[in-house]
């Protein structure tokens, strides 16, 4: 996605100049996930060391069937896979646990996902379970609203490392930098750049992560106290948020007004989407 918001690639024909390997498609077409089975994925299973992923990839969510007769119709797409920890609809919790089995052991992911996936319950719960106990998932960076989802939206990324088997749960520490609250950005006048992330990647101490200390912004949770939390919510936030506070002040009208106008064309965005998705 980065990429092709920059204008990196050949324009069009799937694959990009730096790299002969790169390919520019929708996922879901190639990892044939509207019907996940574990042929579609044969050979993908802890094949990769990285995976930086921005889910779910691609628009569909139903698949039109053609019968000989000429007639149509629309069904919902199913995912079977059974070495999923959970069944959900959840294109983000589905794309989550992909994500895993495609790790190699000891590979490194980094996934952008919506607020309701740290807090659902159900499959979602479920899922952070099996997650903290079978990964190192060590950082969570709360992101401001508009990032990456329509604007009002709120996203994270999470980081986590895939580790064998054992009994005891990988995941000993969950830091988590607040990059949310009294934090504003707009898409246009004030986008989010590099420079804003200087203290994130301060803080994340990449050299050793066990050297990393605790800031305003920063702070860490122990696994025992994250598997008591209700649902196992990993929606935690410690500051105090400005904007909820009577006295606090609104922003200029300007503001306001560049953010309502970036609602709207958001709004515009996600009608054609499924605008499109509808049409037979």
């Amino acid at each position: 996605m980065n990429l092709l918001l920059h204008g990196i690639g050949d324009g069009g024909s799937g694959v990009s100049p730096l790299d002969p390997n790169d390919k520019r498609q929708d996922a879901a077409s190639t990892f044939d996930l509207p019907v996940i089975t574990k042929d579609a994925l044969a050979g993908k299973h802890g094949e990769y060391e990285i995976v930086l992923a921005n889910p779910p990839f691609g628009k569909k969510s139903s698949v039109t069937i053609v019968n000989d007769a000429g007639e149509s119709s629309k069904e919902s797409l199913v995912i079977n896979r059974d070495d999923f920890w959970a069944s959900t609809s959840n294109k983000q919790l589905n794309f989550l646990q992909h994500i895993f089995t495609i790790l190699k052991m000891h590979g490194r992911a980094a996934v952008v996902l919506p607020d309701n996936v740290l807090f659902e319950g159900g499959a979602g719960e479920t899922i952070r379970r099996e997650l903290l106990k079978q990964a190192d998932v060590h950082t969570l960076l709360r992101l401001p609203t508009g990032i990456f989802y329509a604007q009002g939206v709120k996203a994270n990324v999470l980081f986590f490392d895939r580790k064998p088997a054992q009994e005891k749960p990988w995941t000993k520490k969950l830091w988590i930098y607040d990059l949310r609250t009294n934090m504003h950005f707009t898409l246009k006048e004030n986008p989010l750049k590099r420079e804003s992330l200087d203290d994130f990647v301060a803080c994340y101490h990449a050299k050793n992560r066990h050297d990393r200390t605790e800031s305003e912004r920063f702070k860490s949770f122990d696994y025992a106290d994250l598997i008591k939390r209700d649902k196992i919510n990993l929606d935690i936030f410690w500051l105090k948020d400005d904007a909820l506070e009577e006295s606090a002040n609104l922003p200029a009208p300007g503001v306001i007004a560049l953010d309502i106008m970036e609602d709207l064309q958001a709004a515009l965005e996600q009608f054609a989407t499924i605008a499109e998705d509808l049409k037979v």
